[in-house]
């Protein structure tokens, strides 16, 4: 059996990556890592028996080692922090690496694991957002493999399958629009965490589902998709698609349109990006065709939704201005998660601090992590002003 890891194993994308793996039997659980959910990781240790896990301090290492012993469960390796999520990305006996933290906590250790020349399923975003150039330079070099697992990006890699990439017009990335599609821009402006968090398709962990109502998400996904299969911002399109039934598309040189359509299950791309070149029976119910009453798709609205105007604009500039971008986000996405700014000042810190920085070559780790470091000092500073001033 073929060994795997997984990065980011209690969050939904792990959870769901597990049933995948237990529903293929063809893969064997090497290494896990977490944060600080310590009783799901506990029950997939005792499921899986890992070699390896990793957690976020020594308290959660203690808290693990307790679930366990209750269990009547071995303990297997444990290590801590950035060090830990390493070793996991590493491991010698995982030939496949599922890269699913939240945020930039995962950029180095997926880094590390390309190097290795790992197959890597990706459903960490960020990673390609802060160093897209660093990362393919990296996969060249390894002959590492990069499969998305997020549902557009993995619909685009359906849709290109056995096409000439010289043949093709736009990739166009669909998104549901959020919670907030049809609000004005006053009630979007001040809309509460639990609206921000009521996604109408998708249950999510919280900072992507905040993503999503800001579209933060679908401009990531754009910056992303340049660094995945090779093509420019003006190459790239976002469409509204309320119903998450078309999961994106690919327009040719000649009018045609190729879609991917599919469950609003991720079940689907994770099983997709394990098994390819293969396609296997998968284990999530079929689309009914006949049941759809209507697919609609819409323009969106960049006045209301300023961050995905925001994300094309750190494209163009390229270097670390991504990074910057993303390291923003993610500082005043946390500050309204903790009710410290309202939702309309999320996009106005991102935009502050991405016109404060100056764009540097994102092509060493030194560079990107040194701007990751600037936009949060930045953000935090603008942030520290915007609660004084509320």
């Amino acid at each position: 059996m073929k060994g795997i890891s997984i990065l980011g194993s209690t969050g939904s994308i792990g959870c769901n990556s597990l049933k995948v793996i237990e529903h293929l039997n063809e893969f064997r659980v090497v290494a896990l890592a977490a944060g600080r959910n310590m009783q799901i990781l506990a029950e997939q240790v005792e499921r899986f028996r890992p070699e390896l896990v990793s957690c976020d301090g020594e308290c959660s290492a203690e808290e693990l080692l307790k679930n366990l012993h209750s269990r009547g469960v071995a303990a297997p390796r444990i290590e801590f922090s950035e060090k830990g999520l390493i070793e996991v990305a590493t491991h010698p006996q995982a030939e496949t690496v599922i890269s699913a933290t939240v945020g930039a906590v995962g950029f180095v250790p997926t880094l590390r694991a390309i190097e290795a020349g790992k197959r890597v399923a990706l459903a960490n975003k960020e990673t390609l957002v802060m160093a897209g150039e660093l990362m393919t330079e990296a996969a060249a070099n390894s002959g590492a493999e990069i499969l998305p697992v997020d549902s557009e990006h993995n619909a685009i890699h359906q849709c290109l399958r056995g096409e000439r990439l010289d043949e093709v017009k736009r990739l166009i990335l669909t998104a549901s629009g959020g919670p907030f599609r049809g609000n004005t821009k006053d009630r979007i402006e001040n809309a509460t965490v639990e609206q921000a968090l009521d996604h109408p398709n998708w249950k999510m962990g919280d900072k992507i589902t905040i993503d999503s109502a800001t579209l933060m998400n679908k401009g990531l996904e754009v910056i992303e998709a340049k660094w995945l299969f090779g093509f420019e911002a003006g190459q790239i399109s976002v469409i509204v698609h309320p119903q998450s039934v078309v999961h994106s598309m690919v327009e040719m040189v000649d009018g045609s349109i190729i879609a991917q359509l599919g469950k609003t299950d991720m079940r689907h791309p994770i099983q997709y990006a394990l098994t390819y070149p293969d396609r296997k029976e998968n284990c999530t119910e079929p689309l009914d065709l006949g049941s759809l009453s209507q697919l609609t798709f819409e323009e969106p609205d960049l006045e209301k939704f300023p961050c995905l105007g925001l994300a094309y604009d750190a494209l163009r500039l390229g270097g670390t201005a991504p990074t910057v971008l993303n390291a923003a986000n993610e500082m005043a996405v946390q500050a309204f998660l903790d009710r410290k700014i309202g939702f309309g000042e999320i996009s106005r810190i991102n935009a502050a601090v991405l016109r404060a920085s100056v764009p540097q070559p994102a092509t060493t780790l030194e560079n990107v992590l040194a701007a990751d470091e600037w936009a949060r000092s930045r953000a935090i500073m603008m942030l520290g002003r915007t609660a004084s001033a509320n």
